[in-house]
C-alpha cells in the first residue's frame, strides 16, 4: 500500500494547497468579495458580545495567569499577549453565545475559526517584523478559510460527524484556520500542505461538551490555534503530514471516516471539488437567534404559530403537550432530555428549552440565558410538557414541524423548510441590522461606527492592526 510522499503525487491536498496558493482577488466574485465583509463584520459583533460573559470571563482570567505578555490583542481586554493564545481566546469569544455563523450542509463556524487566527498571525507579523497586513489580503485570507474548512466537512458527509458525537466544526476547523493563515503569510503550496498536516493532526472535539461544560465554548478556539500554530510552524521549515487528507493508513479522511456507516466511508475528491467554482461562502448562514443552530428551525416554527395563533396560544397554562419532529443531526444534537437546574451552555444548545423560551418570552436572544432566567417555573412546566422525535419525513435538509396540543383537544401544528437563517437567509442589509443591535450599549457609537466603517471598507486598509486595536478595550457585559 503506497503511502506518504510516494503517494497522491497531484491529490487533492496538493490540489487544495496549490488553489490557496495562487487565487486572487480577482478570481473571486465580486458578491463573494461583498458578502464576505458583511460576515466579518458578523463575526465581530458576535466577538463583542461574547468578550465579557461569565465563562469567557473565567478563560481570559485563567489564560493571562499562564501566560506572558504579546504583541496580539485579546478582545475586550487591555491585554496583550502571544499569537495562540490571543487566537483561542477570541475564538471563544466568537462562540461565546451562540449567535455566531454557521455552514448549512458542513457545520462549523467559520468566522471563530479564521478571524481570531488572521487577526494574530496580523499583529505578530507588524510586531516582529513591521509587516503590515493589508486589508486587500487579509479579506482574501479570509475567503480561503471559508472555502477550505466546508470542503472537509463534506468529504466527511457533513451534518453526519454530529450524530456520531463529533463537534464537527473542532474536526474541520484546523485546516480552515491554516489555510487562512497560510494565504495570509504567502506559503508556498509545499508549505501550505505541511501547515494543513500539522493542523490535521491535532483536529478533534466532543460533543459531550455541549451538556453544560464551558468547554464547547472554547473548542472552536482549538481549532483556530492549531491552525495558526501550522500555518507559523510550516513557514519555519517545520514539516506535516503529506497527503494528509487522502492518506490512507493514519490519515485525516481515514481515521474521521471510521464508524461513518457510509459506503464509501468518506468522499476524497470533495477537498478539492470545484474550487474557484462553487462558493462555499454562498451556504454560511448568519443567525438571528442566541442558541445552537439546529434550534433555529424549531423557534422558527413557534414563532409561525404565535403569529396565526395569538388568542389560543397568549395563556400557556392551556398547552398540553408539545411535540417536535426533528432530522437526525438536530435531534441528536438538540434532542436530549435536558434536566432542572441547567447550565446556559446546556439551555442553549436544547431544542425543548429554546422551544419553551420562545413561547414565553417571544424571542430567543441574550437575555433569555441569563442566570436569572434559567430557573422559570413557566419554563420547566413546558419543558416537561414537549418531546422531541425523529422524523426522517419532515421535510428538506432542514425542516422541522411544531405541534402543539391544547388542553381543549385544539391542535396546532406547523412545519418549515428550514428557519429564516436559511429559507431565505439574511440580506447584507440584515447582517449590518443585527450588528447595530447586538452592539448597541456594549461598545461606544463611535467605536462601533469606526469599527463598521473600516470592515465594509476592507479592502482599503493599509493595516488591519488598526481594526484589532479598535477591538480591544473595555466592553460591557451583555448578561450582567
Amino acid at each position: 500500500m503506497a503511502h506518504g510522499s510516494e503517494a497522491n503525487s497531484s491529490g487533492v491536498t496538493k490540489q487544495l494547497c496549490e488553489w490557496i496558493q495562487n487565487v486572487s482577488m480577482d478570481d473571486v466574485p465580486e458578491d463573494i468579495r461583498t458578502r464576505a465583509k458583511y460576515l466579518i463584520l458578523d463575526g465581530l459583533a458576535c466577538a463583542i458580545i461574547g468578550s465579557h460573559l461569565p465563562w469567557t470571563q473565567t478563560a481570559a482570567l485563567a489564560i493571562f495567569d499562564m501566560e506572558s505578555p504579546g504583541n496580539c490583542s485579546v478582545w475586550g481586554y487591555d491585554k496583550k499577549i502571544g499569537p495562540l493564545p490571543a487566537a483561542l481566546l477570541n475564538s471563544t469569544a466568537i462562540q461565546g453565545f451562540e449567535l455566531d455563523d454557521w455552514h448549512l450542509a458542513a457545520p462549523l463556524h467559520s468566522n471563530s475559526l479564521i478571524l481570531p487566527a488572521l487577526f494574530a498571525a496580523a499583529s505578530n507579523e507588524h510586531a516582529k517584523h513591521s509587516t503590515k497586513s493589508n486589508g486587500k489580503n487579509f479579506l482574501l485570507s479570509v475567503i480561503a478559510g471559508y472555502e477550505t474548512g466546508p470542503r472537509v466537512g463534506h468529504a466527511l458527509y457533513g451534518k453526519e460527524m454530529l450524530t456520531r458525537g463529533w463537534h464537527s466544526g473542532a474536526v474541520f476547523g484546523p485546516s480552515a484556520s491554516a489555510a487562512a493563515v497560510s494565504k495570509l503569510l504567502s506559503l508556498p503550496a509545499a508549505s501550505i500542505e505541511d501547515a494543513l498536516g500539522i493542523a490535521c493532526t491535532q483536529a478533534g472535539g466532543l460533543m459531550a461538551a455541549q451538556f453544560g461544560s464551558d468547554a464547547k465554548r472554547m473548542q472552536h478556539g482549538f481549532a483556530a490555534r492549531n491552525g495558526l500554530l501550522g500555518a507559523l510552524l510550516a513557514r519555519q521549515g517545520y514539516t506535516g503530514i503529506k497527503n494528509v487528507y487522502e492518506e490512507p493508513y493514519g490519515g485525516f479522511l481515514a481515521m474521521f471516516g471510521e464508524g461513518s456507516g457510509k459506503e464509501p466511508r468518506y468522499l476524497t475528491e470533495e477537498v478539492s471539488k470545484d474550487l474557484g467554482q462553487t462558493w462555499q461562502l454562498r451556504m454560511i448562514g448568519v443567525k438571528l437567534h442566541a442558541s445552537m443552530a439546529g434550534t433555529h428551525c424549531t423557534i422558527d416554527c413557534v414563532q409561525a404559530l404565535q403569529n396565526k395563533y395569538p388568542e389560543q396560544l397568549s395563556n400557556l397554562g392551556e398547552i398540553a403537550s408539545i411535540k417536535l419532529d426533528m432530522g437526525e443531526a438536530e435531534w441528536k444534537h438538540g434532542g436530549f432530555d435536558i434536566k432542572r437546574p441547567v447550565s446556559t451552555t446546556g439551555a442553549q444548545m436544547s431544542a425543548m428549552y429554546t422551544t419553551a423560551t420562545q413561547l414565553v418570552d417571544g424571542q430567543v436572544l441574550a437575555n433569555q440565558f441569563r442566570h436569572d432566567k434559567l430557573d422559570r417555573d413557566i419554563i420547566w412546566e413546558l419543558i416537561h410538557k414537549t418531546q422531541c422525535v425523529h422524523d426522517p419525513e419532515v421535510g428538506g435538509k432542514y425542516g422541522q414541524r411544531v405541534t402543539i396540543i391544547l388542553k381543549d383537544g385544539t391542535v396546532l401544528t406547523q412545519t418549515l423548510e428550514g428557519p429564516r437563517s436559511v429559507y431565505p437567509g439574511l440580506t447584507n442589509e440584515e447582517i449590518l441590522d443585527k450588528w447595530r443591535r447586538l452592539t448597541q450599549g456594549i461598545i461606544e457609537e463611535k467605536r462601533r461606527d469606526k469599527i463598521e466603517k473600516l470592515v465594509l471598507g476592507i479592502e482599503d486598509l493599509e493595516d488591519v492592526s488598526v481594526l484589532d486595536e479598535l477591538l480591544a478595550g473595555p466592553i460591557a457585559n451583555p448578561i450582567a
